[in-house]
């Protein structure tokens, strides 16, 4: 195998790296050497007959062995950006599309990308220790990464201004309610107002686990806490009585380069781009077989498949980075397209975890009435091929949570599948799916347990036979399919969303 060097394996000057993980051969379509002119037209039937569950489990497995590499740093295998797990990933989707030859341009996009990691924390309220304390995505440390002891001082309605934080906040523990604005907001506002620490309490029921987003020189270290521990606390504040606290967190947040690797096909109508993505990266928790393993490796291995087809329209893949961090790569990508190049994707397609182990078949919910025409069309595809093999679906909305967010936002149609993460499988999805109810659709979500063992290898095949019926249909023809307009190209909506990715951020 020819060894390959993706930007984001460059040191700090440029001096050359060998890749961190030489793949072994991938499952490969075989070669004919036929020129793309002699080749069949794209058959989404012939493509599905050649994936096969075993050549998905044998990528699965190389990919573990690629999280191995974050051990050392991290003590257990991850590919989170900026981990050898993730630069390992990284050269292990260039090298397998590089072995493809020139059915491909690849390109590799380098953009900065925040991150974050916390080695250790602990909150203190009064004589108790709240249970469901959990630093904030993207928190600075406290100063010196050393504990800090003061008052808890309570903030005004949700926080969201600063005539919100009496002067009692400064050198205290700011206590503030989750509502109206994101968290990152409060942080700041918190941080301004002299707070030495803030704590966000949940409005609504249970744990409260979110993100700061993009960092401010006046964020301070961040917990959040559940409704039912804030619950004493609160009452305690309300009779006038002094609650003392102690917050620690010891971690980092800073800027690392990292890398989306785009993968285009040479033929194909290039005005006409037919787009599908999964993310590489995985959280610093865990591997991340599921996800997003499983969608980026279904790209990977459809991509190999579709060598031995010709396209009538151009076919587009791409392997996000920084999802997991609030869907950063995805972002960025969409941020710096021209009018011009934005017009010519037609629409995407967003795979994100396709293998769960408690899965469900689910679509997402994507109307044309709320989202970019042609949005609709492809959630229909998606129904009627689960109709079509005597398979149940489920809606689920389509709200922001992966990396079609941006496409939509810019005003291209866009829709998905996935077969679930922490949610919890209802009595009726059992009925419909089989499975657990009561328990997540992956309990390994985010977790060190999603490895190998932690998909489902028959939701996973057929995932992605579907995956590559919708590449081939559309790669095919756009027949019927809404025309994007000069209009589709100004921003659809950049309303603030409450997740940003997976992280609730307000």
């Amino acid at each position: 195998m020819k060894l390959s060097i993706v930007p984001a394996l460059l040191g700090p000057v440029g001096a050359l790296q060998l890749p961190l993980f030489q793949a072994p051969q991938a499952s490969q379509a075989p070669q004919s050497g036929l020129s793309t002119s002699s080749k069949q037209l794209i058959s989404s039937e012939l493509l599905q007959e050649q994936v096969k569950a075993e050549n998905l489990l044998k990528r699965a497995k190389e990919l573990y062995e690629i999280a191995k590499l974050g051990e050392e740093e991290y003590q257990h295998p991850t590919r989170v950006i900026g981990s050898k797990g993730h630069l390992g990933t990284l050269d292990y989707v260039y090298s397998n599309l590089v072995e493809l030859g020139d059915y491909y341009t690849i390109t590799n996009q380098s953009f900065p990308a925040v991150t974050g990691n916390v080695f250790e924390s602990r909150l203190v309220l009064g004589h108790t220790v709240p249970s469901s304390a959990t630093p904030m995505g993207l928190t600075p440390p406290t100063k010196n990464k050393e504990p800090v002891y003061g008052p808890l001082a309570a903030v005004a309605n949700f926080g969201c201004e600063s005539s919100d934080y009496p002067p009692e906040v400064s050198g205290a523990i700011a206590f503030i309610s989750r509502g109206t604005c994101p968290f990152g907001t409060k942080s700041d506002l918190a941080g301004k107002a002299g707070a030495i620490a803030a704590v966000v309490y949940n409005n609504e029921k249970g744990d409260l686990s979110g993100t700061l987003g993009t960092p401010t020189p006046d964020h301070v270290a961040t917990f959040g806490i559940s409704d039912s521990d804030a619950a004493p606390v609160l009452e305690q504040l309300k009779k006038g009585e002094k609650v003392d606290g102690i917050a620690y967190i010891d971690g980092i947040v800073e800027t690392i380069i990292t890398t989306n690797i785009i993968a285009q096909t040479v033929d194909g109508d290039q005005d006409n781009c037919v787009m599908a993505g999964g993310h590489s990266d995985s959280v610093a928790e865990g591997p991340g077989i599921n996800d997003d393993g499983s969608g980026s490796l279904t790209l990977l291995e459809l991509a190999t498949l579709l060598t031995q087809f010709r396209v009538n329209n151009c076919v587009r893949l791409a392997w996000w980075a920084g999802e997991e961090e609030g869907l950063l790569g995805s972002n960025y990508y969409v941020e710096n397209l021209s009018a011009e190049e934005n017009r010519k994707i037609r629409l995407f397609m967003d795979y994100d975890m396709l293998g769960s182990p408690n899965f469900a078949y689910q679509v997402y919910n994507a109307t044309n009435a709320v989202n970019p025409v042609g949005s609709e069309e492809l959630r229909d595809l998606y129904t009627d091929y689960y109709a079509a093999h005597d398979l149940n679906y489920t809606y689920i909305p389509f709200d922001g949570r992966s990396d079609y967010d941006a496409f939509i936002r810019h005003g291209i149609p866009g829709g998905g599948i996935a077969t679930g993460a922490e949610g919890v499988k209802t009595k009726e999805e059992e009925a419909l799916f089989g499975g657990k109810a009561g328990e997540w659709f992956d309990s390994c979500y985010h977790q060190l347990c999603d490895d190998v063992s932690n998909v489902n290898l028959t939701a996973w095949e057929i995932n992605t036979k579907l995956v590559g019926h919708s590449i081939a249909t559309y790669a095919r023809s756009l027949e019927g399919f809404p025309e994007r307009t000069d209009a589709d190209v100004s921003s659809f909506s950049l309303e603030p969303r409450k997740y940003s990715g997976h992280r609730l951020q307000m």
